[in-house]
């Protein structure tokens, strides 16, 4: 079977790691070829600002695969170019790019997308996120047939993952990216025996994933505790949760829920100890372990205390509630 791979982040570089030959997640069948790998075009990043490959183009390009990064995949030329190589199987998984319906149409047996979500809940640009935002017990991994929707497609397998209360988005993302690439590996053979069962997607069950923005990071004290932990363990790694003391923007890194009664005002500092500032909310406390401070590196409490034993203050200290839904990010 001639297989085009198509990923960019480290999310895809898992999946296309399970499908190679000489890996150590690989269960690779002879019967698969990897042909070509599509990936993103190669970004500018750090300081320098010097053009950096994906992860999907690194790992290919160390097991001397055919890379193309292409701007748009909308053109007859990168249609054609496609087509060129006759894919039995085109696999999608975090490629970034739309493929239109020429596209999804030139491998014999489709396209197929590696989802990090148990659809029909959180289609989508941030399934991870908002499911553990949500308060969601449970994901996984869902294998779909791609048609021209958004994450609409037939579902040919699901894997399923718990969510546990120490998660954040990015301990779920590495566990769903091992999943996904194992999810893949038990797919492949069903597809080559033509053992496979598509199950349409109940519509009436979706929900939708939205991209993530830094003004929605912004920790709301009016919340509940708990609503307030999984924000701070769902913004992880990025934009990160954050919150306003005077002028000052403070990321929060870690937390934890506290179930404590008081009749403080949200938002209202309670207590510091060694370990976390004890903060008011609408229910309960929060108690926050690791911060960053404007242009400082994120640190324990107990260290920034060290450094700030003045700064903050039970009883005086607050920490400002959002103004408006629509606030941006200062």
């Amino acid at each position: 079977m001639r297989i085009v791979f198509a990923g960019t982040p480290d999310f895809a570089a898992t999946s296309l790691a399970a499908l190679l030959p000489s890996t150590e997640t690989s269960q690779a069948s002879p019967d698969i070829e990897i042909v070509a790998v599509y990936t993103q075009p190669d970004r500018p990043a750090g300081r320098g600002r010097k053009l950096k490959p994906s992860p999907v183009k690194a790992l290919a390009e160390t097991h001397h695969l055919p890379v193309y990064q292409p701007v748009s995949l909308k053109t007859p030329e990168a249609q054609a170019e496609l087509a060129a190589l006759k894919p039995d199987l085109m696999i999608v998984v975090a490629y970034g790019l739309i493929l239109p319906k020429a596209i999804l149409e030139i491998p014999r047996l489709g396209c197929i997308n590696v989802h990090a979500s148990l659809l029909p809940r959180w289609r989508g640009a941030a399934p991870i996120q908002r499911a553990l935002i949500e308060g969601d017990t449970e994901t996984g991994v869902t294998l779909m047939q791609m048609d021209a929707g958004l994450d609409t497609g037939d579902m040919l397998l699901k894997t399923h993952c718990p969510i546990m209360a120490t998660d954040t988005s990015a301990t779920l993302h590495d566990k769903l990216a091992a999943q996904g690439g194992e999810a893949l590996q038990q797919l492949l053979p069903q597809l080559l025996h033509g053992t496979l069962d598509a199950t349409p997607q109940p519509a009436d069950q979706a929900t939708y994933a939205a991209k993530l923005s830094k003004a929605e990071a912004q920790l709301d004290w009016r919340q509940a505790a708990t609503v307030l932990d999984r924000t701070v363990r769902g913004y992880q790694p990025w934009p990160v949760a954050w919150t306003q003391q005077g002028d000052d923007v403070i990321r929060v890194w870690a937390a934890q829920p506290l179930d404590i009664e008081h009749n403080a005002e949200p938002g209202l500092l309670l207590d510091v100890e060694k370990e976390g500032l004890i903060v008011a909310c609408g229910s309960g406390c929060l108690k926050l372990t690791q911060l960053q401070l404007p242009n400082a590196k994120q640190m324990p409490v107990t260290a920034l205390l060290n450094g700030h034993p003045d700064r903050f203050i039970p009883g005086e200290t607050r920490f400002a509630l959002p103004s408006a839904p629509d606030e941006t990010y200062p």
